[in-house]
């Protein structure tokens, strides 16, 4: 009896480890996506998502600014706006800031990609509400890691640069106080963990004093273990007239559930979701039988069209850097980018590819959203994307392709297929967008040049 019970104890220690190990996983991989188009970001996304508003009371009225000014911010608040090269609001902060800034406060829940301002939109609003006279906490904000808090708070500094009165601590571990001192900081940015045990256990924060609770990357976040739970507790500590906002890049039935726990009574913001249009994407593939055939099919694209730059996917970090070593040797000007790298080295791999430092970026899919260059003009799929079961993953398809035919301007993708079943999976990925892939001729060139250069 004594022997089983070991066994089923050391059976249910590997079940909760391989499960603790994938949460892990999941929570390190949708972070460090989150953090990296942080990191690349250095303007605004001209996204034509179009907002859709629910509102908590239908009958009151809908109020949206053109401009920071109709905000009546304080003087040093507009010059930070101003400071941080804000001309006027981004689609989100035209609906988002009226309500964030109303009196009496309004709770909000918004999807909101990165580069589209939501943290400026929110930090705007931390500071908006703040009294300087203060010197206790009076906004929280609660970001899934360390490094994203890292970037929040950038912001809050970059903002508040001329608005010296408020001050910000990192609610961070690392960060050790003193026993039984009262923080004096108006605005507290930190993670789940920390942020309870600083309201609850240490007692630095007076949670019924806090004004505003921010909790960003809902989705990031309730990837991780034990965060969905430490918010909760968070924010029943706070009081009821405490301002709530909650963004997510996702509205998931999992995010969905959780934001309605947090927040109360909230006005809501949604994205509009896009058509999935490839009408600007011209789109062809090369047949051949091999990984050398495809870069030798490579190589004569090269050697017949000018490409401004071009991204090219594949489906393993082996076949990416073998690929690059081999584009190298061509003469090319390469830049690698996988999962393996850290993630400000994929982010300085990006700039200088963003720079034209490099004409070429070879990539895993860890590069299929969210990254915007302009001169990017051809996607190649040395690889097809297909999921773990080896079917056509044809959302990361949609992603890889829309890397061109951005801002209005026409695009080139071009597949490699290898086998027959990689002949099927674009088969298939034509069905589900019911739109003709052409094999590439020699005919094809003429059209592909104008194209491509």
């Amino acid at each position: 009896f004594s022997i089983r019970l070991i066994i089923y104890w050391m059976l249910g220690w590997i079940l909760f480890s391989k499960r603790h190990f994938l949460y892990l996983v999941v929570s390190e991989d949708v972070g460090a996506q989150s953090l990296l188009n942080k990191l690349i970001r250095n303007n605004l996304v001209n996204t034509t998502n179009q907002v859709e508003v629910l509102q908590k009371d239908p009958n009151s009225p809908l109020y949206s600014v053109k401009s920071f000014e109709e905000l009546r911010l304080k003087p040093q608040l507009l010059q930070g706006v101003y400071g941080m090269g804000f001309n006027r609001p981004s689609k989100i902060q035209e609906t988002a800031l009226p309500m964030m800034l109303a009196e009496p406060p309004q709770n909000l829940i918004a999807q909101s990609q990165s580069g589209t301002g939501k943290t400026a939109a929110f930090v705007l609003a931390m500071l908006s509400h703040v009294d300087p006279n203060n010197k206790y906490p009076q906004c929280l904000c609660v970001s899934p890691t360390y490094e994203l808090a890292l970037q929040t708070g950038k912001v809050i500094e970059q903002m508040g640069k001329y608005y010296p009165e408020v001050k910000l601590v990192y609610a961070i571990r690392g960060n050790k106080l003193q026993r039984g001192m009262k923080l004096q900081e108006q605005i507290v940015i930190g993670t789940p963990g920390t942020m309870l045990d600083w309201c609850s256990k240490f007692k630095f924060i007076d949670p019924k004093k806090i004004k505003v609770f921010v909790l960003d990357e809902a989705d990031v976040m309730i990837a991780t273990q034990g965060h969905q739970d430490q918010s909760i507790r968070i924010q029943r500590m706070l009081p009821k007239n405490c301002q709530m906002l909650l963004f997510s890049a996702t509205f998931e039935e999992s995010v969905w559930n959780f934001a309605q726990r947090i927040v109360p009574d909230p006005n809501i913001i949604k994205l509009k979701r896009e058509e999935e249009t490839l009408d600007t994407i011209k789109q062809y593939y090369v047949l051949c039988n091999s990984k050398e055939e495809k870069f030798q099919a490579l190589s004569n694209i090269y050697g017949a069209i000018t490409i401004a730059q071009a991204m090219i996917f594949c489906h393993t970090r082996k076949t990416a850097g073998w690929l690059a070593g081999e584009l190298s040797r061509e003469g090319h000007q390469v830049a690698l980018l996988s999962g393996e790298m850290q993630v400000e080295q994929r982010a300085a791999v990006i700039e200088r590819f963003r720079d034209g430092k490099e004409k070429v970026l070879v990539t895993t899919n860890v590069c299929a959203r969210g990254i915007d260059v302009e001169q990017v003009s051809v996607v190649i799929n040395f690889d097809l994307p297909i999921d773990k079961d080896g079917n056509p993953d044809n959302e990361t398809y949609l992603h890889r392709i829309g890397r061109t035919g951005r801002f209005g301007k026409r695009g080139l993708a071009i597949n490699m297929v290898d086998s027959k079943m990689s002949m099927n999976i674009l088969y298939r990925i034509q069905e589900h967008f019911n739109k003709k892939i052409e094999k590439l001729d020699t005919d094809d060139l003429d059209e592909i040049e104008k194209i491509a250069s």
